[in-house]
C-alpha cells in the first residue's frame, strides 16, 4: 500500500522527538522523487544554535554497511575470498587454529565468536555490558587518544572468547570491523579508509561523507551530547573526539542525504553487483550491544514495515551521536535520521536501562517516516 509523503505529520513527529528530552535532531524521507527534510531543537545547548538538515554527523556504527560493501568489491574482484580463513591473510593478527576457523564472512556478520575490545581500551566500561558497574570516565580521559589499530584488535583476539566461531546467535563486536579493515589494507595495498573513499563514497556520489583525519567534524554540524545513562548530568559535548578508537568500524561523517544515496544506490546493485547484494541480505541471529536479539547479513540489518515490506540499513551510536538510516527493498522509500544526545535512558535498581519518552517518541518519527 503506498503511503505519499505527509510533511505535516513529519514534522509534528520529529517536534515530539524534542519535546521528549532530545537537544536536537534532524531527517530526511524520501519516496520516489519526493523529498521532506525537517529538524528540530538545537546544535549547541549553550547558545541555542538551531539544527539543520543539512549538518555533517557521526554516524557511528552505519559505517559498517561501507566497510563491507569494500570487502564485497574485493570478493567480486576476486582478492577475498568470503568463505576462506582469515589467518590465511593476517595469520599475525588472529593466529593459530582461530585463523583457521574464523572465516571472512564470519567477521562481517558477527559470528566469529571475538569479543568485543572497547572494554579493554576504556577501562571505565570494563564491567560491560554491565551497565550499572560501568562509567564515563574513559570517555574524557581518551578524547584526543590516537589508537593503534593492531593494538585494538589484540585486545578483542586475547580477550576470552564470546562464542564459537560460526556460532548462532553472532555477538555482535567492532573486532570484527576493525580486521575488516586490516584485510582491506592487506589485499589493495592502501588503507581501508581510503579505499572506501574511492571506491565505495566516490562512487556514490557522496559530497559530505568521509573518514575523519583528525578529531574534528568539518563544516557545519551539530555539537554532540553524551548522558552515559545519567551518569553524566547534565549530558557533556564530546564533539571533538579522535575517532580511531572505531576506525572503519564506526568513525565515518556524513549527513541524511548522502545516507540515502548511499543505500538507495547500495540496494540498487550500484556499489556492489547483485549476487553480493543477495549475500549481503542473507541474515543470521546476532545479539546487539544492547543485548537484543536481531537479524544481520553482511553490514546489513533488515527491519519489517507493515504492510510495507522489508527495508534494509544499519544504525549508529558513538560518544553523543545517534543515527539510523533505512531504506526500502525496492529502494522507494527512505529514511534517515540523526540525533545529538545518546544514552539517555537512566538505569533501575537493577542496572537495566528505563523506558524514556524519547524511546517512543523516535519509534513514532520512524513509523511516519518508513509507512506513514
Amino acid at each position: 500500500m503506498r503511503n505519499p509523503l505527509d510533511p505535516a505529520k513529519l514534522n509534528a513527529a520529529i517536534e515530539n522527538v524534542r519535546r521528549a528530552g532530545i537537544p536536537g535532531l534532524f531527517a530526511e524521507v524520501r519516496d520516489g522523487d519526493q523529498v521532506w527534510r525537517g529538524a528540530a531543537g538545537v546544535a549547541d545547548t549553550a547558545t541555542g544554535r538551531p539544527v539543520d538538515a543539512g549538518m555533517r554527523h557521526r554516524v557511528g556504527s552505519i559505517t559498517k554497511t561501507f566497510t563491507a560493501a569494500a570487502v564485497m568489491q574485493q570478493v567480486e574482484s576476486g582478492h577475498i575470498r568470503l568463505d576462506a580463513p582469515i589467518g590465511r591473510y593476517l595469520p599475525r593478527l588472529v593466529p593459530g587454529e582461530r585463523g583457521e576457523a574464523i572465516t571472512v564472512r564470519m567477521l562481517v556478520n558477527h559470528t566469529s565468536g571475538l569479543a568485543e575490545y572497547l572494554p579493554y581500551a576504556y577501562p571505565s566500561l570494563k564491567a560491560f555490558p554491565v551497565l550499572a558497574d560501568t562509567g564515563p570516565q574513559s570517555f574524557d580521559d581518551n578524547r584526543l587518544t590516537r589508537f593503534d589499530r593492531a593494538e585494538l584488535i589484540g585486545m578483542g583476539v586475547t580477550a576470552p572468547a564470546v562464542g564459537a566461531p560460526g556460532g548462532t546467535p553472532g555477538v555482535y563486536s567492532n573486532t570484527n570491523y576493525l580486521l575488516l579493515g586490516e584485510l582491506l589494507e592487506e589485499v589493495t595495498g592502501t588503507t581501508a579508509e581510503r579505499y572506501i573513499a574511492r571506491n565505495v563514497i566516490e562512487r556514490a556520489g557522496l559530497q559530505d561523507t568521509e573518514f575523519p583525519s583528525g578529531p574534528y567534524v568539518e563544516g557545519p554540524h551539530s555539537r554532540i551530547y553524551e548522558a552515559w545513562f545519567g551518569m553524566i548530568d547534565p549530558p557533556r559535548d564530546y564533539s571533538v573526539y579522535d575517532m580511531s578508537w572505531v576506525g572503519p568500524a564506526a568513525s565515518l561523517i556524513s549527513t541524511v542525504s548522502d545516507l540515502n544515496r548511499f543505500f538507495g544506490m547500495l540496494l540498487a546493485g550500484e556499489i556492489v553487483g547483485p549476487s553480493s547484494l543477495t549475500q549481503m541480505q542473507r541474515t543470521v541471529p546476532v545479539v546487539s550491544q544492547e543485548g537484543r536479539t536481531i537479524d544481520y547479513g553482511l553490514g546489513l540489518h533488515p527491519m519489517e514495515a507493515p504492510g510495507q515490506g522489508t527495508f534494509w540499513g544499519h544504525g549508529g551510536t558513538v560518544w553523543g551521536a545517534g543515527a539510523l538510516a533505512m531504506t526500502r527493498a525496492d529502494g522507494r522509500r527512505q529514511m534517515s535520521v540523526a540525533v545529538n544526545l545518546q544514552r539517555w535512558n537512566r538505569l533501575d535498581s537493577l542496572g537495566r536501562p528505563q523506558p524514556h519518552p524519547i524511546d517512543e517518541a523516535l519509534a513514532a518519527l520512524y513509523r511516519v517516516g518508513m509507512y506513514g
